[in-house]
């Protein structure tokens, strides 16, 4: 199993070294450079695993020789002990043909649990084995947080060997719970940094120092948002949990239809690669708020970046550029935009390259890129989309609430349930069979503001304390620590550095 950039100047790359890696040299992500190809009895053989069985079967096909099939099955194992239901990511109804996938039982309460336990473990082992072997391998993780990916990430890598983690944050537009996770943890590695901006200026000011390629090697930096490709990976495998649960309780023709809610498209990506290794899937729906970059290409076939973030009570999903929506990019270029006079594999892998790179730098210098029809209708083939504004998110979570039996939604998640019922016939007229699945990401307890605005609002009662998860209690009262930073990739690079200096 070999991996290469979009951008095209990377190739030939193993599995370790794009998790150690995380984004390519030449500004790209990495993909896989073939699908591997699923055993021919997966759907029998794998349907009565447990989440980390099936999750080891799903990882080890994409691993190559890195790892062995004991060593990813431990890494597993290691990595979802931590959830607080041995089911992982259990799915909840709420009515006939609508379910909640809950991705938020990890120990940060967010569904980037699901992958950055399970990254950090692994940043940890391939360090561990290659100090064995010759010592002096550190890591210095950089990463960009609207709020749920710092948490994770600093609960995934707090303590561990040769790691120092960065996490950047747009200061004041994450809520007061996502703060308070990320900045309390006074682990010594740990290092929080508020910027004043927004998530996409956070972003940015990552990439820009990957693309430093002295900075990167001297300080061996390490991606831990959703451009590293085991993030990805093992998002992967609850999309296959979620079919075989729903086939389990609903009958063995019963067919899901993944609702989720979009902001980076990291998530919506694994339910991509799903159904591209073969997972039987009715429709993958994105659900934007008020900042629909995804929704918006849908209907125009322009991905057009605007002026401003929109802030919403999905304070996840206020972002402006999705970078994962890269790797979707690639593959909508190779099939649909290169001549079909071109039928050698790897020239057409290459041209989809050069396609990526010229979309990419319009959107950089211009703003915009437009796709060809034929681009275009393929991508409504695979992924159906809707919005979702600040009232409808409201309503939708006082609605919930109201309904017999109630279920609190996050905002999110509300986002998702929105769009779900706003598309409900027509996902109904995909077939009796189909199912709504709304992929839950975050506990509601994280935006207690935006959840009791619209219990309260409603006319309805909520004793939040009731709801609170044990270590949210007393969170916001403790000890803190965070440095200020200016929006300035050179300033950020300066305190990475000072740390350094220091250890």
């Amino acid at each position: 199993m070999k991996y290469r950039s979009t951008r095209g100047q990377v190739s030939g790359q193993s599995f370790e070294s794009v998790v150690i890696e995380g984004l390519a040299a030449d500004g790209g992500l990495f993909i896989p450079e073939q699908l591997p190809t699923l055993p021919a009895d997966w759907q029998t053989a794998w349907a009565q695993l447990t989440f980390p069985e099936l999750a080891t079967e799903l990882i080890a096909q994409f691993v190559g020789t890195d790892l062995s099939h004991t060593e990813v099955s431990q890494l597993v194992q290691k990595s979802y002990a931590t959830f607080d239901t041995p089911e992982v990511t259990p799915m909840v109804q709420l009515d006939a043909r609508t379910h909640v996938l809950e991705l938020f039982h990890g120990p940060t309460f967010a569904f980037k649990d699901v992958a950055l336990q399970f990254l950090g473990n692994l940043f940890e082992f391939f360090l561990e084995r290659r100090n064995a072997k010759s010592g002096g391998h550190r890591l210095t993780v950089v990463g960009a947080t609207s709020g749920d990916t710092g948490s994770a990430a600093i609960y995934g890598l707090r303590g561990k060997k040769n790691i120092e983690v960065f996490i950047l944050h747009p200061r004041g537009r994450v809520s007061a719970v996502q703060e308070a996770q990320m900045t309390t943890v006074l682990d010594e590695n740990v290092h929080n940094v508020s910027i004043e901006g927004t998530f996409d200026d956070c972003q940015d000011i990552v990439k820009e120092l990957f693309g430093r390629a002295e900075f990167r090697r001297e300080h061996a930096l390490g991606a831990v948002n959703s451009i590293n490709w085991a993030r990805i990976l093992a998002q992967i495998s609850y999309y296959f949990y979620a079919f075989f649960a729903l086939r389990r309780s609903h009958g063995a023709d019963a067919l899901p239809a993944f609702v989720v809610p979009s902001g980076n498209f990291g998530d919506i990506l694994a339910g991509f690669y799903a159904q591209s290794l073969g997972l039987p899937v009715a429709k993958l729906v994105i659900a934007t708020n008020a900042n629909d970059i995804l929704d918006r290409f849908l209907r125009s076939g322009t991905y057009k970046k605007d002026a401003n973030v929109a802030a919403t009570p999905s304070p996840a999903m206020d972002i402006l550029v999705s970078s994962n929506f890269e790797r979707f990019l690639w593959y909508l270029a190779r099939d649909h935009e290169v001549p079909l006079s071109v039928v050698d594999p790897e020239e057409r892998a290459a041209r989809a390259c050069e396609i990526l790179a010229q979309w990419m730098d319009r959107l950089k210098t211009a703003g915009s890129f437009s796709v060809s029809p034929a681009a275009l209708a393929a991508a409504r083939q695979v992924f159906w989309s809707g919005r979702c504004g600040d009232t409808e998110t409201y309503s939708t979570i006082a609605a919930h609430y109201s309904h017999e039996p109630s279920y609190l939604l996050d905002p999110h998640t509300a986002v998702g349930v929105h769009v779900a019922e706003t598309l409900r016939s027509e996902i109904q007229a995909l077939g009796a069979h189909v199912h709504s699945v709304c992929l839950s990401t975050a506990h509601p307890a994280k935006f207690s503001d935006a959840v009791l605005r619209a219990v309260n609002d409603a006319g309805h009662q909520l004793d939040f304390g009731s709801i609170l998860p044990a270590p949210f209690v007393g969170l916001l009262e403790k000890p803190r620590r965070c440095f200020e930073c200016k929006n300035s990739a050179d300033a950020v690079a300066q305190h990475i550095a000072d740390v350094a200096q220091s250890k």
